[in-house]
């Protein structure tokens, strides 16, 4: 299942800039984010960073952000590109600095300074980024460059800069009366707060979900790595001699496909579902509020829901566009769904289970259906997916063969956590290309799923280069163990390193213009995951661990036969997050406040996706992409995008498959790209055609329904 890559509030910033600035005396020049950092392509300094260092780095940042977007806003000259818009883009250096560093670390490491630190500042850059988008003499100063824009001698990247300044501006808020902008104001403060509390008590709740077992019987199924693994978590909360299973952030969880104790299974089920609801942990209030506070602030801002706002400035443009997508969907989906259940009945019934399944038992008996009618099971691919091999001869080696690119590892380079490592990336002809983290095992101070960010992003304005870092959650092996990992765990790296490459490759002249709506950043990345199965890359990377003998083709054939196994089940637990999303998030600002467990069951019942063995991918208490994360009203965006990238693979398919052309066109007209167009003109250029839904339907084995 494709995971989402995570954006921290920092990303709503005014700017993403780094500069020299003069030092303030309220910050001295020992903060590590003083200065931009003295390392390659400006790398956190993380062996200087203390948790310490950031909220004054914050304080200073804010201040002086402010000073400087005062100064264009007051400038008594007319208003120019450079002296407004360039101005802007280079304002926030120090600010930017920080908040990058510091987001990163709040999902990937954090710990109660942090979190601590995080309540205190999120409603405080809130307000600071109103003060910056409400101030009524610096829209004044864009509106009139945006009015003659056509007269201003600029290419095509400066009109569009102008452009979505004035866009950024509107959907701000900038044109509403001062009392409306007050009550907007409150609401983007209220709201800062509750998604940071969100966040905190979802993981929270995750890690006091673990499910604790005294007795090793009841842990039978389990390889003898997730064995190793339940014991070593166990050790690490002082719990020896015990079994701890971890929660991962999803409704199912990857044990449940190995557990044949189904008491426990249910045990483990239940507690991941339950997450959220009771105890200190409670995150239904803030559920609701949330709904609350983004229905009026949609309406405040002249949208008939939060939906519509969201929406009208991504490629869908309306609610009705996302809703048409998956609800097109849902008959294929549920409906293959159901033939999936009813195999898996037989396969209880054939064991003489006496049961009737229920979504504790799906993982494991789709596993031995898979196993009986693919000959094909997790344990038997392991051997063959080492992590460190998969990563440097599948990933690294598609996109080198694509794109030219080499990496060299980077160990004389500071990180945050003894996991994580670092490659210098370097393009086809010999020169310096970027900086890649990869921080790949789970722990309790990482927030759960599969994500990709940056602490650097590429701007020629600034002459900065991309610094990317990959998240991700495997299970570490026990001391001296390999980290063998799954095929579905090989594709989540293919899918976020294809987020890095997006944002490695890029080169756009402007910050504003970096990164993409939630509906077309998901495309680079679910493009990339096909290359995990392309012949060449696996036959390069599917190598067992210990004799370095390839896969077996009979068993790569079966993987390859097995494609489109659960299909109906993962499309309809996805589309149904998708439409709880969109729920939550197309009632209006008259609407009461609503029962969370009530308003999700009829949410689900109305959009006829309320499968009782098909739970959404996430339920509303811990659906942190939408109530703690950027994609409000965007959670439908990775079908969105999955209809792009398996139209762009067609065309692969059409025009040679793995080729360096295919490779640079791709890079050129689409990665490199940034948000320096309009997005559908970007890939109508690239396709020549708008993208159609056929070939994601056959991708995931779905009969097609009328649109």
């Amino acid at each position: 299942m494709r995971i989402p890559v995570r954006l921290p509030l920092a990303a709503a910033l005014a700017a993403a800039a780094f500069s020299s600035a003069p030092l303030s005396a309220q910050l001295p020049a020992s903060n590590p984010f003083a200065a931009p950092s003295p390392l390659l392509d400006q790398a956190p300094p993380f062996d200087r960073i203390k948790d310490s260092d950031y909220l004054p780095a914050f304080e200073e940042g804010m201040k002086r952000q402010r000073a400087e977007i005062d100064a264009i806003a007051d400038n008594p000259e007319p208003p120019t590109f450079e002296n407004t818009i360039l101005a802007m883009e280079r304002s926030g250096q120090l600010l930017t600095r920080v908040a990058k560093v510091f987001f990163n670390m709040d999902q990937s490491n954090t710990n109660g300074t942090i979190q601590k630190i995080k309540a205190e500042v999120a409603p405080k850059l809130a307000a600071h980024n109103d003060a910056i988008n409400l101030n009524p003499r610096l829209y004044a100063r864009v509106q009139a460059l945006y009015e003659k824009r056509e007269t201003l001698g600029l290419d095509a990247e400066g009109k569009y800069l102008i452009e979505r300044d004035r866009i950024g501006f509107v959907r701000a808020g900038a044109e509403l009366s001062d009392a409306d902008k007050a009550v907007l104001t409150r609401l983007d403060e209220e709201e800062s707060t509750l998604t940071t509390q969100f966040v905190d008590k979802v993981l929270a709740a995750t890690n006091a979900g673990a499910v604790v077992v005294d007795d090793r019987k009841q842990l039978a199924g389990l390889s003898s790595g997730d064995l190793a693994a339940a014991a070593e978590a166990a050790k690490e909360r002082k719990l020896e001699g015990r079994w701890v299973l971890a929660l991962q952030n999803t409704t199912q969880q990857p044990v449940l496909g190995s557990l044949t104790d189904r008491a426990l299974r249910q045990r483990v089920f239940e507690s991941s579902v339950k997450r959220g609801e009771g105890g200190p942990d409670d995150t239904r209030a803030i559920v609701a509020r949330l709904a609350e506070l983004r229905a009026q602030k949609a309406k405040l801002l002249g949208f008939p829901t939060y939906a519509a706002y969201v929406l009208d400035d991504n490629m869908a443009k309306t609610p009705q566009n996302a809703l048409k997508l998956l609800t097109d969907i849902v008959p294929a989906a549920t409906s293959k769904a159901q033939g999936e259940a009813a195999r898996i009945q037989k396969q209880i019934d054939s064991e003489k289970g006496g049961f009737t399944l229920t979504a504790a038992d799906w993982e494991l008996y789709s596993e031995k259906v898979r196993k009986a009618e693919y000959d094909l099971n997790q344990e038997e691919l392991q051997p063959y997916l080492e992590l460190d091999r998969v990563l440097q001869d599948g990933v690294f080696f598609a996109a080198n063969q694509l794109y030219g690119i080499t990496f060299k590892p980077r160990p004389d380079l500071p990180v945050y956590h003894p996991d994580v490592r670092v490659w210098e990336v370097f393009d086809a002809d010999g020169k310096s290309l970027a900086l890649y983290y990869g921080d790949y095992f789970r722990r309790s101070s990482k927030s759960g799923g599969a994500w990709c960010e940056s602490f650097v992003d590429q701007a020629r304005l600034l002459g900065t280069k991309p610094v990317v870092v990959n998240n991700t959650n495997f299970t570490k092996p026990a001391p001296g163990k390999p980290a063998l990992i799954s095929f579905e765990n090989a594709t989540t790296l293919f899918h976020e390193f294809g987020h890095a490459l997006h944002g490695m490759f890029q080169n756009v002249n402007y910050p504003t213009l970096a990164g993409t709506p939630r509906d077309f950043v998901e495309f680079p990345s679910q493009f990339n995951e096909h290359w995990a199965l392309e012949p060449v890359v696996f036959a390069h990377y599917a190598k067992h661990y210990q004799t370095g003998a390839p896969m077996p083709d009979a068993l790569v054939a079966r993987i390859k036969k097995a494609k489109t196994f659960n299909q109906g089940y993962m499309t309809t637990e996805y589309v149904a997050a998708s439409l709880l999303d969109l729920a939550w998030h197309t009632l209006p600002a008259d609407a009461p406040k609503q029962d969370v467990d009530a308003f999700e069951k009829a949410a689900l019942a109305r959009f006829q996706i309320a499968l009782p063995d098909v739970p959404p991918r996430y339920h509303s208490t811990y659906f942190s992409h939408i109530f703690g994360g950027g994609y409000a009203a965007g959670y439908y965006g990775y079908m969105w995008a999955e209809v792009i990238d398996d139209d762009a693979w067609s065309w692969f398919k059409e025009n040679g498959g793995l080729t360096r052309q295919n490779g640079q066109r791709f890079r050129a007209m689409i990665l490199s790209r940034g948000h320096s167009e309009d997005l559908a003109t970007m890939y109508r250029n690239f396709r020549g055609r708008d993208p159609i839904v056929q070939p994601l339907l056959e991708e995931r084995g779905l009969t097609a329904s009328p649109r």
